[in-house]
């Protein structure tokens, strides 16, 4: 596993109002909240993090919830459908929770040998509940009115949109050792075997649909998972000697990331698992205070000012 790509690390999108946000991710899907800082590009956007009991890689969902940002439109050239592992017999469990509230999602459905639900969250991102066919032994985070039994146990799969999905597969397979395992009309699935989860990107061949438009409810980007930062620089020479451009490493806080765009266009992370999220706060406390990185600590007061408040 050390020398791998392990799967997905996690995968960030955008969204509008923050406290729906937030009430969504916590209360109708029971996840965690893992983290709650600001985006370090910006740091009057709050940066949420959901994901099981620890944050671990893999089932970890962060945000961007930009006030006011105009929607986005799925196309080509994007990630464009978020798989979530759930137990097999879970799936009408959500579908009678989803109308419950009043949240848009379809129809039990079948895909590759696994029967799934689709559904977005309030501001439009794509997202499927998947009974997978594969062993996932995680153990989900658990509220009162989402209990293990059903709850999420975090990726399945990312789904990648493109024009033409060769120069994107030879990244996976060539770079990221990857490998097709089985194809379903115009959907490819490729699979690590470092990881038995989270291990899965399909890639949809659409040559005739539409770029897609970055906003609210679209995906920002998909970060892989690396073991620590001697693995991440190894693959960033991998990806260099490609002829693709890669930013040097970032310090994030609680994990060192790579970003690049791949030949499709979709920005990919590299980020490890190091050092963590309980690197600042203690494991029972994780989400439950404003953490800033070191740079904007000084600039608290008016950070705070300017940030939605949430309740």
């Amino acid at each position: 596993m050390t020398n791998n790509i392990n799967g997905i690390h996690h995968i960030t999108a955008i969204a509008g109002d923050a406290q729906r946000n937030l009430d969504f991710y916590t209360r109708v899907l029971g996840l965690r909240m893992v983290k709650k800082t600001v985006n370090f590009d910006d740091p009057g956007t709050y940066h949420f993090y959901y994901g099981n009991e620890t944050g671990t890689p893999g089932t970890i969902l962060t945000f961007f919830p930009w006030e006011g940002v105009t929607n986005g439109r799925a196309g080509t050239g994007m990630a464009t459908e978020i798989g979530y592992s759930v137990p097999v017999d879970s799936l009408p469990f959500w579908a009678e929770r989803f109308s419950r509230f009043n949240v848009r999602h379809g129809e039990i459905a079948g895909r590759l040998g696994e029967t799934y639900l689709p559904f977005e969250d309030p501001d439009g991102l794509k997202i499927h509940l998947i009974a997978s066919k594969y062993p996932d032994e995680r153990k989900p985070w658990a509220t009162g009115e989402v209990t293990a039994e059903v709850g999420t146990k975090g990726f399945h799969s990312v789904t990648l949109t493109l024009r033409d999905v060769q120069p994107t597969a030879a990244i996976l397979t060539d770079v990221f050792g990857y490998r097709l395992e089985e194809q379903e009309g115009d959907r490819y699935r490729y699979r690590t075997d470092a990881i038995p989860t989270a291990s899965i990107v399909d890639l949809v061949a659409a040559p005739a649909m539409s770029r897609g438009l970055s906003g609210g409810g679209t995906n920002h980007h998909v970060a892989f998972r690396v073991a620590n930062e001697e693995v991440q620089m190894a693959f960033r020479e991998k990806i260099l000697s490609r002829g693709l451009h890669i930013t040097p490493k970032i310090n994030r806080d609680y994990f060192f990331s790579l970003y690049f765009r791949e030949p499709g266009g979709v920005l990919f992370e590299l980020a490890t698992d190091n050092p963590g999220f309980t690197v600042d706060e203690p494991l029972d406390q994780l989400g439950t205070h404003l953490k800033l990185p070191e740079q904007y600590e000084s600039m608290r007061a008016s950070i705070e000012q300017s940030l939605p408040a949430l309740h």
